[in-house]
């Protein structure tokens, strides 16, 4: 299967199992990634852009110090700011961060569910398929342009609907 399509099949499959939305990051240089997912409502959107909480965010502080998977409930203690409280106001009650660094570069996303917590099978599930999406668009310069297109438009498919 082209990279294209496995790559369209994983944001798919992250859309059915975190329905509360996500937000991926893919290979993040300094402060900006390469690739950006979005499937969270536009008013959490606004309401996260418009007052700032990326700086503020114990889901982002903790994608950008480690690796591995945490649930959103594991680092109430790490929000200052409410972040987390805010998101809960917008049906983000329940979620999980999950970061890897390899191949000298960095991917991180935080995933949300209204209903429960994740369960750890859901956990390991997330680290695999967000490890798949970093290797498969890792070598960026040799993704056909059609490819990079693509990933533009699902991008913005899913942060505006």
């Amino acid at each position: 299967m082209p990279s294209q399509e496995k790559i369209s099949e994983l944001i798919e499959k992250l859309h059915a199992a975190w329905p509360a939305g996500f937000a991926v990051g893919l290979h993040v240089t300094f402060t900006a990634p390469r690739y950006m997912f979005q499937s969270y409502e536009k008013s959490w959107l606004d309401t996260y852009t418009r007052l700032g909480l990326v700086l503020l965010d114990p889901v982002v502080r903790w994608g950008f110090s480690n690796t591995g998977t945490i649930r959103w409930s594991d680092l109430a203690d790490q929000d200052d700011a409410g972040v987390l409280k805010r998101a809960a106001e917008h049906g983000l009650n329940y979620g999980a961060v999950t970061a890897i660094a390899r191949n000298g570069t960095r991917s991180m996303g935080g995933f949300a569910r209204s209903d429960r917590e994740p369960t750890d099978a859901e956990l390991a599930t997330l680290s695999e398929d967000l490890t798949s999406l970093h290797d498969l668009t890792r070598d960026v310069e040799h993704l056909a342009p059609s490819v990079h297109e693509t990933l533009k438009q699902m991008s913005i498919y899913l942060t505006h609907g």
